[in-house]
């Protein structure tokens, strides 16, 4: 176990150095600088600028100087055209907002989800089954900028019941939590219902039944731990996603969270709130992924005992 969890560890050390590396190389490839748009500045003063930024410096020693801080100093640099302020403030501000966006939609794709793929897997080929395996694909098929806009036309213009915009009440979070959480939950719903018809096939599960076991018994003592391995393994890249890819969902229902400052960094060319803000959801995927792996060690007995 815990030479699985080190290999890990040591894989997603080179995998965030080699991220860091292309979105440092990626961001200065880009057209212009962060300085393009500020046309009134006089050359010289823009020289100047660019040089207290470290942008004077050749690429190769920007790219030392960076990585150096933030090794040792946990510091993501600056934002170029608002002075004083820095990467982490920007982050630190804004990541609680989407992290309860995160949260709240992880939950109602568990609560839909998982409970959608069991019975459908219990109840199959029924019309149980169909009707819940077709809601899943509508929603795997549609996307958050289709789902989000008919909700909130529908729940906050229509019938007035929650709020479309904002993020300062329960009434502001539900809307974007309910848009977020259906989408994961479709994802949930079909693979949890995949790795349960997979149990429900094995000779363990007929002796069981065989023996006279009740049938909620066999789902609950037998089945649930094995058949929803994938769903599990799903969690991990889905609560992360739920957090780094709510750009669309944070636009649509004015939330303040990181995607606004992603999307606007991309449009002035910030270099540093680029990379950090990539090098930090790539630190919150390798999070979440341990996460599930450990989840799996604890529920997956051959895990435990593979090393």
């Amino acid at each position: 176990m815990f030479r699985l969890l080190a290999s890990r560890l040591i894989q997603g050390v080179f995998t965030l150095l080699l991220l860091f590396t292309l979105t440092f190389v990626l961001v200065r490839l880009m057209p212009g600088n962060p300085y393009v748009t500020e046309k009134a500045i006089p050359a010289h003063v823009l020289e100047m600028r660019k040089k207290e930024a470290g942008l004077g410096e050749p690429q190769i020693v920007q790219y030392g100087i960076y990585l150096r801080n933030v090794v040792l100093n946990q510091d993501l640099g600056i934002l170029f055209k608002k002075d004083g302020v820095r990467v982490t403030e920007v982050i630190k501000s804004s990541f609680p907002v989407s992290l309860t966006l995160g949260l709240l939609s992880m939950g109602i794709a568990l609560i839909v989800g998982i409970p959608a793929g069991v019975v459908a897997a219990v109840r199959k080929n029924s019309l149980v089954d169909y009707s819940l395996m077709s809601g899943a694909m509508i929603g795997i098929c549609l996307p958050s900028f289709v789902i989000g806009p008919f909700l909130a036309v529908t729940f906050g213009l229509h019938l007035g019941w929650l709020n479309v915009a904002g993020w300062n009440t329960w009434s502001d979070w539900v809307l974007p939590a309910l848009t977020l959480g259906l989408i994961n939950a479709a994802y949930l719903a079909r693979l949890s219902r995949g790795g349960m018809l997979e149990i429900l096939t094995q000779d363990f599960i007929r002796t069981a039944r065989a023996k006279g076991v009740p049938g909620h018994r066999v789902i609950t003592r037998h089945t649930l731990r094995g058949g929803l391995l994938p769903a599990i393994t799903f969690l991990g890249p889905a609560f992360a996603g739920m957090i780094s890819g709510s750009f669309v969902i944070e636009t649509i229902f004015q939330i303040p969270g990181m995607g606004q400052h992603f999307v606007n960094a991309i449009t002035d060319r910030e270099y540093d709130l680029i990379q950090g803000l990539v090098l930090f959801y790539g630190i919150l995927i390798l999070a979440a992924n341990m996460a599930v792996d450990l989840l799996q060690i604890a529920i997956n007995p051959r895990l435990r005992n593979a090393s």
